[in-house]
């Protein structure tokens, strides 16, 4: 990644939030920031997808759909994700590979916590001027940098005033799929060790899915068919876990799961009408939460 260049998936994801902003189960989700992070052309394509006009060229068609996809997607999973946080109340939020997230300045839930982002730090000077002047509505937004190749999560944590006597919740949205086993396992240490009693943690993850792999596949192929870059080209998806696998690891650090829910379970019950396959996969949502073992 270029310095002072958001991932494309960043980006992605900030798309299909915006494009799913009052159109798809607006009682219960809602995202106003999400088009302020945006670029003119970024927010170009948002604006044809809320209109439903689909462009006639069917090289410009490819990008169409993925960002109607990604949107269908990420409001069922935004939803799950943000009634957790709301759920547990923690005065802390971290939220690892914070890419465009908008959380902190449009949950007005948050407005007694102290939220940490934690991104390459190229992601975050990009993050930082797409944000500009916006007012947070969280007590308070730290950035953490951090280069998982030279810094530690523990370190940079410190450094930006994180409390470990006090409990917090993770935010691990749409990571996991780039990480690989040993890179996964890494992390939830950190966090295992970083938890104080009552810490929640909140992840998404892939499930093992061949129509998805094959997918994205096809992405790439029709890519290069239409003379276009693939837009997912430098984030490849490297791993995947079963419902067992993913609790075990939970488990093995001391976290109790408190539910795992496939994001096709939550969209039903939003009334969101989404096709099982998908190029990304639907994948699953699970929480997990630190326990007090001394009250038990």
């Amino acid at each position: 990644m270029a310095d002072k260049q958001a991932s494309r998936t960043a980006v992605l994801v900030c798309q299909g939030r915006a494009a799913g902003n009052g159109r798809m189960a607006p009682e219960r989700f809602g995202d106003d920031v999400a088009a302020h992070l945006l670029l003119p052309d970024e927010r170009a394509l948002v604006d044809r997808v809320r209109a439903g006009d689909p462009p006639a060229d069917w090289r410009d068609r490819m990008a169409y759909e993925l960002l109607a996809a990604t949107a269908a997607v990420l409001v069922p999973r935004t939803v799950a994700i943000d009634d957790a946080v709301r759920a547990q109340g923690n005065s802390q939020l971290v939220i690892l590979g914070a890419g465009l997230d908008g959380r902190a300045w449009r949950m007005a839930d948050l407005a007694g916590v102290d939220v940490f982002e934690v991104d390459h730090p190229a992601s975050q000077q990009n993050k930082r001027e797409r944000v500009g002047e916006l007012a947070p509505v969280a007590k308070s937004v730290t950035y953490v940098p951090v280069d998982f190749g030279r810094d530690t999560l523990a370190t940079a944590l410190a450094q930006a005033g994180f409390r470990t006597a006090e409990p917090a919740t993770w935010i691990w949205e749409g990571v996991l799929p780039y990480l690989t086993r040993v890179e996964t396992e890494r992390t939830l240490d950190a966090v295992a060790d970083l938890s104080a009693p009552g810490s929640r943690l909140i992840a998404t993850y892939p499930t093992p899915n061949r129509a998805a792999r094959l997918g994205r596949l096809a992405l790439r192929v029709f890519s290069k068919v239409a003379g276009r870059q693939d837009p997912l080209r430098h984030e490849r998806h490297v791993s995947a876990w079963t419902v067992e696998q993913m609790r075990a690891l939970l488990v093995a650090r001391g976290f109790r799961v408190t539910s795992d829910e496939h994001l096709l379970t939550v969209a039903r019950e939003l009334s969101l009408e989404i096709r099982q396959s998908r190029m990304y996969g639907l994948g699953r949502v699970v929480i997990a939460d630190k326990p007090d073992l001394r009250a038990e």
